[in-house]
């Protein structure tokens, strides 16, 4: 059998954001021909195929998936009304996977680096044991997938955050709202430190209309220790045409609340989700939903606790059981309550949705901004304070929900209707939308497919694809 002349190993990390990005851009090169692995935990493979949506089962077996074993860990609730929102309670997976991994991920890279001339690596740059990994190989080169916007790694980089100071913003580092017990016991094992030092290069889930400066800040900073940057966003197959995602319809059956959105006018409903890393005090629920009640906006609220490490485990009653026939009695006519995992692509690029209220997770602002639908900011954790800062402040597509300095505060009723209706009903709220529709189309005209224009107007992707693709022997 002949040898493969490229072949690609990508390696996330085990959380849902993270293995969300890192196998949509798998399934892009899959689709454009590549020879593709991807390598997590069982649960986490199993985790990343389940609630991928917009891609179709034919494009979905041109990726090999692989197992990284790895130790038993525990797989404990998240506690909603812990002091910081940030889900410590997967921390023991965490820490299995940076003990466990480099070792699985090692022999798997061994093997696949005796079958081609060049094995490329694709790594979270959370996961910098990876970039270790891919640097030891003769044949390899690695680049670090950046899960967060390009903004923040200017303002966690630039001294004194001068750059971003000078557009009128805050910078808030990512370490600010994470846990001392993550940052010591996971942080140090995954050796994040070496992740950019080891690669080739960064590839990013941004493009140039929602980060351009910043992209040309970082990508210098980059060209300065020598190695490139590839803005590869938007990684939303619904944003591409049929040649770049080819087989997108028909994988899994349509979503209840997608047929309830069909008979909506258009523009007309509140999306709101936290995201499969954060989970609400019970009396933030209950504040949330006097104000989806009384407000009387259509919505779709999904109403869900964060992830557990292993998702699949029996995880008996949801602990919004009780509480939801009363809500529903009230809003049955005008909202919808998701238990479950929802289609939240399709929710988005529906005609119907005007606006999401988010935590700020870097996948949901790239998913909502490319759709052109505004965010209502509730920022939890995380890199989260950021793209609330740069949505609200920057782009002016948001309104600020709740400020971190209220992080442990509960949000009144009154409070989070009055964002509401100023979204959905209001002059102000009405310019937002129309920023955020122009903001869309200016992220959709990004993602689509460019024929004959010069190399400034090639996609990024397509600048990738031909930098690992070059001549095997001239490496």
């Amino acid at each position: 059998m002949p040898m493969e002349s490229v072949v690609v190993v990508a390696v996330p990390f085990p959380a849902q954001g993270h293995l969300n990005a890192l196998l949509h851009l798998s399934l892009q090169l899959a689709a454009r021909g590549l020879p593709v692995h991807y390598a997590a935990p069982v649960e986490h493979v199993r985790q990343a195929r389940s609630r991928v949506h917009g891609w179709g089962d034919g494009t979905l077996r041109r990726v090999h998936f692989h197992e990284l074993p790895i130790s038993a860990y525990a797989s404990p609730p998240p506690d909603p009304a812990a002091e910081s929102a940030f889900p410590s309670h997967l921390v023991p997976l965490w820490e299995a996977f940076v003990a466990d991994a480099p070792a699985a991920l090692a022999a798997l890279l061994s093997g696949v680096s005796a079958s081609c001339h060049r094995v490329v690596v694709l790594y979270d740059v959370a996961n910098g044991f990876a970039a270790e990994e891919a640097a030891r190989l003769p044949n390899g080169e690695g680049y670090g997938l950046v899960c967060t916007a390009v903004s923040c790694m200017v303002g966690s980089t630039d001294a004194g955050s001068r750059y971003v100071r000078d557009r009128g913003l805050h910078f808030i580092p990512v370490n600010s709202f994470v846990t001392d017990e993550f940052l010591t016991s996971v942080g140090k094992r995954a050796r994040w430190e070496q992740s950019v030092p080891c690669s080739v290069g960064i590839l990013a889930n941004t493009c140039r209309a929602l980060e351009g400066d910043f992209i040309d800040v970082f990508a210098q900073q980059l060209a300065d220790a020598g190695k490139k940057l590839f803005a590869v966003g938007p990684l939303n197959p619904l944003l591409h045409d049929a040649k770049s995602a080819p087989q997108q319809a028909g994988s899994k059956e349509r979503h209840e609340c997608l047929d309830w959105l069909d008979k909506q006018p258009p523009a007309s409903v509140l999306y709101v989700s936290f995201g499969s890393m954060s989970s609400l005090r019970d009396e933030q629920v209950e504040e949330l939903a006097a104000a989806l009640r009384d407000s009387k906006q259509r919505f779709i609220w999904v109403l869900r606790d964060a992830d557990r490490a292993n998702i699949f485990a029996d995880h008996g009653e949801s602990r919004h059981a009780k509480f939801l026939p009363e809500f529903a009695g009230h809003t049955q006519d005008r909202g919808m309550v998701i238990t479950g995992w929802a289609p939240q692509l399709e929710i988005l690029a529906h005609g119907a949705t005007a606006s999401f209220l988010s935590h700020c997770g870097w996948n949901s602002i790239m998913e909502s901004m490319g759709h052109g639908k505004p965010i209502l900011a509730w920022p939890m954790h995380s890199d989260q304070p950021w793209d609330a800062e740069l949505v609200c402040k920057h782009l002016k597509v948001g309104i600020l929900v709740r400020p971190m300095e209220k992080q442990r505060e509960v949000i009144s009723a009154a409070a989070i209707q009055e964002a509401i209706e100023k979204m959905m009903v209001s002059d102000e709220g009405h310019k937002i939308q129309q920023r955020a529709m122009v903001l869309g189309e200016a992220i959709r005209a990004s993602s689509a497919e460019v024929s004959g224009g010069s190399d400034s107007e090639s996609k990024d992707l397509d600048k990738f694809i031909a930098h690992i693709s070059r001549y095997w022997a001239y490496v």
